[in-house]
């Protein structure tokens, strides 16, 4: 493979710093869309788009130039926005009810899911029941539904990017969509 994001690649690693300019340039907006389609927060998708540039930069001496750049830099974004829903699970089962010296108790500490006023405009209800219906899903099933359908990435991309068989990634669109399905009670949504 010799695609433009290759050959940045190549200069990048090589040392040249407009080339991973242009590469931040290319995938910022992409990586950003998969952190906040993931985590469902605009503070933690701009963390996310950070965490992944900042590892490409000091990772680039492994990448593999025979395979795609987009596969390379969407499976370290992906596996970032993995972590985090891991440490949130962890992080909510270690809460308690108890308050900290500030007198706020753990839950109070949370991002806030609500939507901003320029949000709730912006977005149909439609919209905002299926943005709540994908959070709510199992982390395996929503990485494949989020890089399937909001990223438009094929199958194949989504095995290369999360490391796991073809037949594996279909079987987790399958069971997303159905769990889409029952979650919005609607037969022919997808």
């Amino acid at each position: 493979m010799n695609s433009f994001e290759t050959r940045l690649a190549k200069l990048a690693r090589d040392g040249d710093r407009s080339a991973f300019a242009e590469l931040v340039d290319l995938y910022k907006d992409k990586i950003y869309h998969l952190g906040y389609r993931m985590l469902g927060n605009a503070h933690e998708a701009e963390d996310i788009v950070q965490e992944t540039f900042l590892r490409v930069y000091r990772s680039l001496k492994s990448y593999d130039p025979s395979h795609k750049f987009s596969t390379w830099i969407y499976r370290i974004g992906t596996n970032l926005c993995i972590d985090r829903l891991r440490k949130r699970k962890f992080h909510a089962f270690s809460l308690d009810a108890d308050t900290t010296e500030d007198g706020l108790d753990g839950y109070s500490m949370l991002a806030s899911e609500d939507l901003t006023p320029e949000q709730q405009i912006t977005l149909s209800e439609t919209q905002q029941h299926i943005r709540q219906a994908i959070d709510k899903m199992p982390e395996k099933y929503r990485s494949v539904v989020v890089l399937r359908y909001l990223h438009d990435l094929s199958l194949q991309e989504i095995s290369g990017i999360l490391g796991m068989p073809v037949t594996t990634v279909k079987t987790r669109v399958h069971r997303g969509r159905e769990y889409l399905r029952k979650r919005l009670d609607v037969k022919q949504l997808l």
